[in-house]
Formats: C-alpha cells, structure tokens, sequence
C-alpha cells in the first residue's frame, strides 16, 4: 500500500487523531513536496515507538534540539516507505538492529508543531512535523549508541515513567496516546 493509502485509510484512535487525519490529506492535497523538506510549512515525519518485548520498557533518546526525551524518528526525504524510515532512524540513532515492526500499519497519527531551531548552524523556521508513527519491538540486550550530532543520551526506560522524562508538553499527550492504544485503554 503507498504512503498516501496508508494514512487514508488509518482508523483515527480518538477525536485528536481525526482532526490531524484532515489536516495532513489536506497537506497531501495541497501541496506537491509535503514528503520533502522543500516544503517550509509541513512535511511528512515518520517515528517509531519502541518497546521491549514485555511492552514495560521504551527506547528513548535525548534529543538535542527539543532538550527531551523522544521517540526516534525523521523526516520522509522523498521516501514513500514509511516504515523504512521510521525502521532506519531507530537503527541509526539508537544502535539497536532487532527491530520487529509489531503491525506494518501506522499506529499513531498526528500532526506536531516544531518551535524555530537552529541546526546545523543554520535557523530553522518553525514549522509543523506531519507526524506517522509505528509500534516496534526492539532487543533490549542489544548495545545502544548515541548519534552525537542529534542526541545526547539513549536508553531503555519504564513506559509508565516516560512523561517524567520528557519536557514537551505536547509529546506528552502523544505518549500516554500510544501506550494507552497499546494497552487496549
């Protein structure tokens, strides 16, 4: 199924879920580039939620610009295989390579507003992050590396203590969302 199929015919969780759904077809619909960062105002993202296989634990990692712990996850670039990406970004910026996708369907849906940044020495004009996510299941054995240019820390840390460790108030929401949707709330 392509990437446009996968998001129309995603099952919105909730009422947030809906809305954003509206917002990213219509995104898709306007505009020609939303799959590349070309595109300043909103672009197409793709994230993994990594559990361990007892579903108690998250991978996380410290993400230098937001200062918080986050999912992994990174911009489309052109590439309509979105669980590819959201598959890649785990890998490089976590180490871990076991990584089994526990539904190749998109499991969480929202559209994610991005404060202006500087990266990479250049400003970053705030912007919206047109959200896809997936639940993965990773080896918790498995050593983890830091990708430096992108975070400062790695590590696997118990679900029910996630909004304790992260500072967006806005990820908050969309953590006890997928945790919530994954233990059937």
């Amino acid at each position: 199924m392509n990437w446009i199929e996968s998001i129309k015919n995603y099952n919105p969780y909730n009422e947030q879920e809906k809305k954003d759904k509206e917002i990213i077809l219509e995104c898709i619909n306007k505009f020609y580039n939303v799959l590349t960062r070309d595109n300043k105002v909103a672009h197409i993202t793709s994230s993994a939620f990594v559990v361990n296989k007892t579903r108690d634990k998250a991978l996380m990692v410290y993400h230098n610009i937001y200062n918080s712990w986050s999912w992994t996850g990174g911009h489309a670039d052109g590439e309509k295989d979105l669980l590819a990406v959201a598959l890649r970004e785990v890998e490089e910026e976590t180490g871990v390579k076991n990584l089994m996708p526990i539904s190749e369907k998109i499991f969480s849906l929202d559209v994610l507003p991005v404060i202006g940044h500087v990266k990479r020495g250049e400003y970053v004009s705030s912007h919206l992050h047109l959200s896809v996510a997936y639940l993965v299941e990773g080896d918790e054995s498995e050593k983890l590396i830091v990708k430096a240019d992108e975070n400062s820390g790695v590590k696997w840390m118990p679900i029910d203590g996630i909004n304790k460790w992260c500072n967006e108030e806005h990820m908050k929401k969309v953590y006890e969302k997928i945790v919530c949707k994954m233990n059937d709330c």
